[in-house]
């Protein structure tokens, strides 16, 4: 399956729909919060990511290389972890980076910690402030990541319970997009990248992907312009963006010194005739160097 890639045509039929929407004869969808992590090492040539491919018979991004990530779990708003339970940068500070007020903040860093241990195995936590886990592979891990995976178990409990410091230093700040007007089924994503802790091994443990890999970043962009790998347009934007540094730790310091606003693709017409989808400003002479 292959995606269209920027600039994606627009079928008139979608324009009409959009522009029903906009005029307030359409009711859009509430969307669903969710983080992504953009988790990152060093390879070769650059930094790599990790994709997941998700199951075809998947509701949502069915068959497509997607970071992990996921929706906000109600749980994740007793952000309270007690004195020495959340290092790095407060609630309020995340809350100015990611544009929104100071518990939703808290939520958001909360899930995309907890959802890069659901679908990878990797924790950004530690027994203190300045320590993270070293090994997640072990039966009772795997364990509490199921039980995380299926709310069985509320992810500040766990970290409790374990004795864990959330490492929010981790975290980085990289994009926010939300699912077009239009769609039906609807997600306001926060990006956020982190690195591969020292010691911690990537582990394909998601039940809602089929395969996982690690990929140069430029790999990446190439195989879902060539087809064989399908992506939606923010994953490949955002492929390309990372691609544009020259390591994990330089993407690492860019993440560092980004602040985001929530970015909704809308319709836009092509100079040569016919309607497109809409990107961030940021990242049109990015794409326009790519292609040349």
């Amino acid at each position: 399956m292959r995606i269209p890639l920027p600039p994606v045509p627009v079928p008139d039929e979608v324009v009409a729909l959009s522009q029903e929407y906009a005029a307030g004869r359409r009711t859009p969808v509430e969307p669903r919060d969710a983080a992504t992590v953009v988790l990152v090492r060093d390879g070769a040539g650059g930094p790599e990511l990790y994709l997941l491919r998700r199951h075809t018979s998947m509701a949502f991004a069915a068959g497509m290389a997607v970071f992990p990530g996921g929706g906000v779990d109600p749980r994740d708003f007793d952000a309270d972890l007690g004195d020495g339970g959340w290092a790095g940068p407060p609630p309020a500070a995340w809350a100015d980076r990611l544009g929104v007020d100071v518990d939703r903040a808290a939520a958001l860093v909360c899930a995309a910690v907890r959802e890069t241990f659901e679908e990878s195995g990797v924790l950004l936590a530690g027994a203190s402030a300045d320590e993270v886990v070293a090994d997640t592979t072990g039966d009772d891990w795997e364990a509490d990541r199921v039980a995380l995976e299926t709310h069985e178990l509320a992810f500040t409990d766990f970290l409790a319970r374990r004795g864990l410091v959330l490492r929010t230093d981790l975290l980085g700040v990289w994009d926010a997009w939300v699912t077009p007007r239009f769609e039906p089924k609807r997600y306001r994503t926060w990006f956020f990248t982190a690195a591969l802790p020292a010691g911690q091994r990537t582990r394909d443990v998601s039940t809602e992907s089929s395969s996982v890999e690690w990929v140069p970043a430029a790999d990446a962009v190439a195989a879902a312009e060539t087809g064989s790998t399908a992506m939606m347009p923010p994953t490949y934007l955002t492929c390309l963006d990372v691609a544009q540094q020259s390591s994990a730790a330089a993407v690492l310091a860019e993440a560092g010194r980004r602040t985001v606003e929530m970015f909704e693709p809308d319709v836009e017409p092509l100079p040569d005739g016919g309607w497109t989808m809409s990107m961030p400003d940021r990242m049109r002479p990015v794409l326009a160097a790519h292609r040349g």
